[in-house]
Parts: C-alpha cells; structure tokens; sequence
C-alpha cells in the first residue's frame, strides 16, 4: 500500500514542476495527494495529530531587490508558494499523513534579508 502512495507522490512532483517549468499559471485550486487545510478552515473528520511540518529559507537581498532602501520585488509569488506547498505535503506523506492542518505561510523582510516560514500540522484520520 505504501509503494502506490510514493510512486503519487513522485508523478505529483514531477507534474508539478513541469508545469512550473513551462510558465503555465497554477491556480489556487491545487489538487494535492492529501488534503490541505488553511488555518481559517474547518476539518470535518475525526483526526489525530502526528505532528508539526515545516519547511523556511532566509536569503540576503540582491541588489535587483532594493534601490535607494526602497523596498522592491520581495517575497514569494504565487507559483512559488504552490510549489513549497507541494513540497510540505511530500513531507507530510513521507510520515504517512492523510492530510494537512492550520497551514500557514508567513514572509519576513529586513534591510538586508527576506525568508519565509510554511508549516502545517500533519495528521492521520480516523476510522478509515
């Protein structure tokens, strides 16, 4: 059972990141192998907790990015938020989970640096 689940992930990936590489907008309405919850949204399963997902970079700023101390282009597109979500979800796979709760995505900028935070709590319903 786990074999088919891992061979999914790997074809999501792949999917995904050529999509990504063509330039072909994703919308907001992603499917995922697992299911994705946002922070504000209700789970409507019983559920128990395996544990905190997170995935985060921090990276100095490139001159392209700040002109005169003005803040210019920072932050995470949206195609990019897409695909660090693709990538907390294999993660949450990874430990068997059947879905991602209270995800959260947070950006953080100095006069120097930027990064970003995404985490999720994965979980493994019950009474399957």
């Amino acid at each position: 059972m786990n074999k088919p689940k891992k061979q999914h992930s790997a074809l999501f990936l792949l999917l995904l990141l050529g999509v990504i590489s063509c330039a072909i907008p994703i919308s907001s309405s992603t499917k995922y192998p697992i299911d994705v919850f946002y922070e504000n949204q209700a789970v409507d399963r019983p559920y128990s907790e395996i544990g905190l997902i997170e995935i985060g970079s921090e990276d100095s700023l490139t001159a392209g990015q700040t002109t005169d101390k003005k803040m210019l282009m920072r932050g995470n597109d949206a195609r990019t938020k897409e695909l660090l979500l693709a990538k907390l979800v294999l993660k949450a796979q990874k430990i068997g989970a059947d879905a991602l709760i209270e995800v959260k995505y947070k950006y953080y900028t100095s006069i120097s640096k930027e990064g970003y935070m995404l985490s999720g709590i994965a979980v493994r319903y019950r009474g399957q």
